[in-house]
């Protein structure tokens, strides 16, 4: 059985969270300061490891999210084809009901 939570200790509890992981992620920031060589074939920056980390873990995510919605999009496209063939099928069938039987 779910445990049912109030809205407000549901903000809290998540609140939390963010400020655990915004203060590992700090603790993280601090203790990998060392400075990387990134080649880049044109250029090749000098860039504080966790900087590069984070700037990697920011386009996984967007590329992620770019991949999650054109999943969504294309579901979303499929499912309003469906429906419209639901309501066609729909009507037929009311047509279809509505026709006088001959022969009898």
């Amino acid at each position: 059985m779910p445990i049912a939570l109030g809205g407000f200790t549901l903000v809290v509890i998540k609140l939390l969270f963010l400020l655990v992981f915004m203060v590992v992620g700090a603790g993280f920031a601090i203790i990998n300061d060392a400075p990387v060589v990134v080649d880049l074939y044109f250029i090749t920056p000098q860039l504080p490891l966790s900087l590069l980390l984070l700037l990697a873990l920011g386009f996984g995510i967007a590329l992620g999210g770019l991949a999650g919605m054109v999943y969504f999009m294309r579901v979303k496209k499929e499912n309003a084809d469906l429906k419209r063939k639901t309501r066609l099928v729909s009507e037929e069938v009311k047509n279809l009901r509505a026709m006088p039987i001959k022969g009898r």
